[in-house]
């Protein structure tokens, strides 16, 4: 067995680990800066830790940017915009660990979409492992019933498709860079993608909204944490997808859950039902499967 074949796995958890930080940073911000505001905070800011993180690891001769490649990372760095912004408009409506439940739908969704898109295999195991996730997250719906059509739920389901559009963006644009380190089609797509976010939304705020840019600026102290955790983990996710698929990747990183409980408790004093918390075992059941399924 060579490094590549489970290196995924502390990776993807610690990618996990970073972006439950980075979502409560950025939900912290949304009162000051709005949902847009906080969104792209997570892109300015992360991009000097990106270019950062791409100077270390470029221990060759970068890689050509070829259409296909950026095709991919633009379809992967729409949807992440996408699907963070209506990420933090749900936390506005419900609690921190809910709503990242919520957003993990993308599971499911991503398994499909990779299938569709990159002809990932779709195997048995996989996807019972895919169902124990998926069964968790409708627990997770508000009221006596499985509640898909609240506006909470509505949104938190797009969230976790748009998350899933940009797996599978971000899976394909790695897989358009054959030859190169994996840690260097990583960092390279991560950089590639932090500059056309930042450029895209930073463009579409300052002729829709410039104020919400000066708030931006003058909230950088806590919208570095936000950023450089944004781009500690779109660093460990990318480089997650460079060795192993994104159904893989996105189903393991549903351990994700354990640690928004933990800030959601911790830091925003909320707490769960008992029928909440047997959601979010059944997705940690999930997440013990996919450890198994190679």
């Amino acid at each position: 067995m060579t490094p590549a074949d489970w290196w995924w796995i502390p990776i993807t958890v610690w990618a996990a680990f970073a972006q439950t930080v980075r979502n409560a940073a950025q939900r912290s911000l949304t009162a000051e800066l709005g949902t847009w505001g906080a969104t792209l905070v997570r892109f300015l800011y992360g991009l000097p830790f990106a270019l950062l993180w791409f100077l270390l690891v470029k221990a060759e001769s970068t890689p050509p940017a070829t259409p296909a490649f950026i095709g991919w990372v633009f379809l992967g760095a729409i949807s992440q915009i996408v699907a963070t912004g209506l990420l933090l408009r749900t936390m506005q409506e419900r609690n921190f660990a809910l709503c990242v439940a919520y957003s993990k739908s993308e599971v499911l969704q991503v398994a499909l979409f990779a299938f569709v898109f990159l002809g990932d295999p779709l195997t048995v195991p996989l996807a019972i492992a895919v169902a124990l996730g998926t069964a968790g997250v409708l627990l997770l719906s508000e009221g006596p019933s499985i509640g898909w059509a609240t506006r909470p739920a509505v949104l938190g389901l797009a969230s976790g498709a748009a998350f899933a559009l940009a797996a599978v963006g971000y899976r394909g644009a790695t897989l358009a860079l054959p030859g190169s380190s994996f840690l260097l089609v990583g960092a390279f797509t991560l950089l590639v993608a932090q500059a056309m976010q930042t450029l895209l939304l930073g463009s579409w705020l300052a002729v829709s909204n410039f104020r919400t840019i000066t708030k931006a600026v003058q909230q950088w102290r806590p919208s570095l944490l936000a950023g450089f955790m944004g781009a500690a983990a779109s660093a460990g996710w990318f480089t997650a997808f460079a060795l192993e698929s994104a159904a893989h990747v996105r189903t393991l990183g549903l351990v994700e859950l354990v640690f928004s409980y933990a800030v959601s408790l911790k830091l925003f004093r909320e707490r769960l039902s008992r029928r909440e918390l047997a959601g979010m075992a059944l997705i940690a059941a999930g997440v013990a499967a996919i450890t198994l399924i190679r």
